[in-house]
């Protein structure tokens, strides 16, 4: 089955000393009114809390999907360089200065609400101790025929797929005090949104290419029927308690993609 794959990465800003810097006020775009990037149609920014946040056209092939992440990237980093002396950090959660989190925006979290596909139910929002701190989801925008896969069961393929091994890839745990539990999830018109990965992929073409094949993995696994459920609890456990040791028994016992990071 052909599916289309886009996303919509979220990355911090820092100045060349590695401060922390809020989005706010600076990169322009919002949820409601995303602004379009110069480089073709279906590419746009926006501020989403303290990060900026961009999006690509829907891919449909892997290449294509690795490029237009590039170019998103490429513009953008030259961008918040020229204008404003910044880079894009590769991070996935931080502690800001109370100085950067003094917009109004800067403390809006989650408003629009996403779901457990294990449980159906949403999820709460996040919270954490410290209340400075952020974080940067890199989640999955995948678009397939829904005739022919059931959407919870997918959203559970692709945290075999792709959370699970995520644990043993990832080091950015922090990140998971606010985000990146099994099955988070959003149900949208032409298929649906993965919600668990950080933005460590985003950076390196290799993971780019990782996150476009597991997917495919995971399509087919839900297309086939694959009795994902059977493995449950492991992947609970390797997901929202980020046990290690479950993820490895899950990537032996189904020979999961696991990438040197």
């Amino acid at each position: 089955m052909n599916i289309v794959l886009g996303c919509d990465p979220e990355i911090f800003l820092a100045d060349v000393n590695g401060r922390l810097k809020a989005s706010c006020g600076l990169i322009g775009g919002s949820k409601e009114h995303p602004l379009p990037l110069p480089i073709g149609d279906g590419y746009a920014v926006q501020e989403d809390n303290v990060a900026l946040e961009f999006n690509i056209p829907p891919a449909p092939n892997a290449k294509a999907f690795i490029e237009s992440i590039g170019r998103a990237m490429d513009f953008l980093s030259f961008d918040v360089e020229s204008r404003y002396g910044l880079k894009l950090i590769n991070s996935s959660a931080a502690s800001f200065p109370d100085e950067e989190l003094l917009s109004p925006a800067a403390r809006v979290f989650g408003c629009d609400p996403d779901y457990n596909a294990w449980t159906g139910k949403r999820n709460p929002k996040p919270k954490a101790a410290d209340r400075n701190l952020r974080s940067c989801g890199g989640h999955v925008h995948v678009g397939f025929d829904k005739q022919q896969v059931e959407l919870l069961h997918l959203i559970k393929c692709m945290d075999l797929y792709l959370g699970v091994p995520s644990v043993l890839m990832d080091k950015g745990e922090l990140r998971k005090e606010l985000y990146g539990k099994a099955g988070a999830f959003r149900d949208k018109k032409y298929g649906g949104e993965y919600r668990t990965l950080s933005n460590f992929w985003v950076f390196d073409e290799r993971l780019r290419q990782w996150v476009w094949d597991n997917t495919e993995k995971a399509v087919y696994a839900a297309m086939t029927r694959f009795a994902v459920d059977d493995y449950k609890d492991s992947i609970l456990d390797a997901i929202d308690n980020n046990n290690k040791e479950a993820a490895v028994y899950l990537k032996q016992q189904l020979n999961l993609e696991v990438l040197s990071v």
